[in-house]
């Protein structure tokens, strides 16, 4: 089995401004981004490995959570790197702001997902940003319901995967077993927890995909250490 880190992005701050949580700062990103480029990296998007069973050595997913406006700044970066990343969406609040905080970001409109260039590629990061272990059957059935909807007035192009709000999720049984059929019904392929730790591919529980939380305050040395092990406790 490969090794593959998934590294999970939010805010991104323009040039060197002072950041840190879920904001990164521009200039620290590019610094990411170069590095992964230098070493050969080789990214894919999620619908890329749904039917593979073997990756290059050096191989990484780039996620980015929430579509907010800032993350064009992310874009820009991608593209200059030759880089494919995955943008989940929280459908609720497309043109408002990050509600589910404190609404200070703005989250980018269908305009400007829909103008997204080819290296990015659009998940589900549910409806209203709600923590689905804290739902009923029904109400994430309405949920994904509700992105449907969306997805087809708008004429978006999505990949079948989805990134849990808060990493949170039904954990224990049978719960956790009746989570993982309703996204079955509901046509999701993949679901992207926290986890912080390196995955073994091909995937053991396309449900329980871990990502590597990726903060604003992980310089260039903290980005490799994580890149190769996940989150030690150190950190």
């Amino acid at each position: 089995m490969e090794r593959l880190p998934i590294l999970m992005y939010h805010n991104v701050a323009e040039g060197n401004q002072s950041a840190g949580g879920l904001t990164i700062s521009e200039h620290l990103l590019e610094r990411h981004f170069r590095y992964l480029s230098e070493n050969k990296y080789v990214t894919f998007h999620l619908q890329e490995l749904e039917h593979k069973t073997e990756l290059p050595k050096k191989s990484v997913v780039i996620t980015f959570d929430d579509v907010t406006v800032n993350q064009q700044f992310a874009v820009a970066l991608l593209q200059k790197y030759n880089l494919k990343a995955t943008f989940f969406i929280p459908f609720a609040y497309v043109g408002k702001t990050d509600q589910w905080n404190n609404g200070e970001e703005t989250i980018m409109s269908y305009d400007d997902l829909k103008s997204l260039p080819p290296n990015i590629e659009l998940g589900y990061h549910s409806f209203a940003h709600r923590k689905y272990a804290a739902l009923s059957e029904t109400e994430i059935n309405q949920d994904f319901q509700q992105c449907f909807e969306q997805i087809r007035e708008n004429g978006l192009s999505m990949h079948q995967s989805v990134a849990y709000p808060y990493g949170n999720y039904p954990k224990k049984e049978p719960a956790k077993s009746q989570f993982q059929e309703v996204l079955k019904r509901n046509g999701i392929q993949m679901g992207l927890r926290i986890g912080n730790a390196v995955n073994k591919f091909p995937f053991k529980d396309p449900y329980e995909i871990k990502r590597i939380d990726i903060k604003g305050e992980d310089n260039l040395l903290r980005f490799r250490i994580k890149l190769r092990f996940g989150k030690l406790k150190l950190f």
